[in-house]
C-alpha cells in the first residue's frame, strides 16, 4: 500500500502551522492543521493520522492534556511529537508520561523536524510489525495491545477467540489461512475443534464488524483471507 503518510499539525500559531504544512507537503506527506486541541477533538478523525505534531502550550486544553486524552480515553497509539519552548526535565518527563514519542524544541529547523518525523515513523513501523500494534482501516481500529476493536469510536464486543482470529488475519492481509492453520494457531490443537467451529466464529466476526466483514474472503477449498481493498 503506497498511500501517503498523514500528519496532523496542532499549534495555535497559524504561521508555524503553515510553514510546517508547506515543508511537509514538499516531503511527500499529506497534512492537516488544527489551531487548538478542541478543534482536534471535534473536527478531526484522529485515528486516520499516522503522526501528530503537537504544540504543548495552547489556551484552554494543553498539548499534554490532548495527548493524555488520545492515549487513555481514545486508546490510540498514533505517534506524537511535542513542539515546545519548554524543555526542563519536568516538562520532558510529563510529555513522555502522557504518551509522547519525541520532543522538538522551539524555535526549530525544518530539517530537524523532518528527520525526527522520519525516525519516529520508522520506529513505529517496526513496533506494529510485532504483537503490540494498532491496525486501522477507515473507521475500524484493532488495538492488539489492549485487545480492543472499535468502529466509529465505539467498542465492538468480540470474544477472545474472535479477536485472535481477526488479529491473525489483519496482521497478514491477503495471506490465505486454511481452517487447519487457524485451528492450530487459535485453539492450539484442541481435538474438540472442527472446521465448523472455525466457520461459525468467522460468521460471527463478519456480523459484528458490519461492513468491514466483507474484507474476510472465503477461499473455496482453501480457507480464508483478509483483503481490505
Amino acid at each position: 500500500m503506497n498511500e501517503k503518510q498523514k500528519i496532523l499539525i496542532v499549534d495555535d500559531e497559524e504561521d508555524i502551522c503553515e510553514i510546517l504544512q508547506f515543508n511537509l507537503k514538499s516531503e511527500g506527506y499529506e497534512t492537516e492543521i488544527a489551531l487548538s486541541a478542541e478543534e482536534v477533538i471535534t473536527n478531526k478523525k484522529i485515528e486516520s493520522f499516522d503522526l501528530i505534531l503537537l504544540d504543548v502550550m495552547m489556551e484552554k486544553m494543553s498539548g499534554f492534556q490532548l495527548a493524555e486524552k488520545i492515549r487513555k480515553e481514545m486508546l490510540l497509539k498514533i505517534p506524537i511529537i511535542f513542539l515546545t519552548a519548554k524543555t526542563t526535565e519536568n516538562n520532558l518527563l510529563t510529555g513522555f508520561r502522557v504518551g509522547g514519542d519525541d520532543y522538538i524544541k522551539k524555535p526549530f529547523s525544518i530539517n530537524e523536524v523532518i528527520v525526527r518525523i522520519k525516525a519516529v515513523l520508522k520506529r513505529y513501523k517496526r513496533k506494529i510489525s510485532n504483537d503490540n500494534f494498532i491496525y486501522k482501516i477507515d473507521k475500524l481500529i484493532l488495538n492488539y495491545d489492549n485487545k480492543i476493536i472499535k468502529i466509529d469510536n465505539k467498542r465492538i464486543a468480540l470474544t477472545k477467540k474472535e479477536f485472535e482470529i481477526l488479529a491473525l488475519f489483519v496482521k497478514k492481509p491477503e495471506k490465505i489461512f486454511s481452517r487447519y492453520e487457524i485451528m492450530q494457531k487459535i485453539w492450539n490443537y484442541d481435538t474438540f475443534v472442527t472446521d465448523r467451529t472455525v466457520d461459525v466464529h468467522i460468521t460471527r466476526i463478519r456480523k459484528k464488524i458490519g461492513k468491514y466483514g466483507k474484507f474476510i474472503k472465503s477461499k473455496t477449498g482453501y480457507g480464508y483471507s483478509f483483503e481490505p481493498i
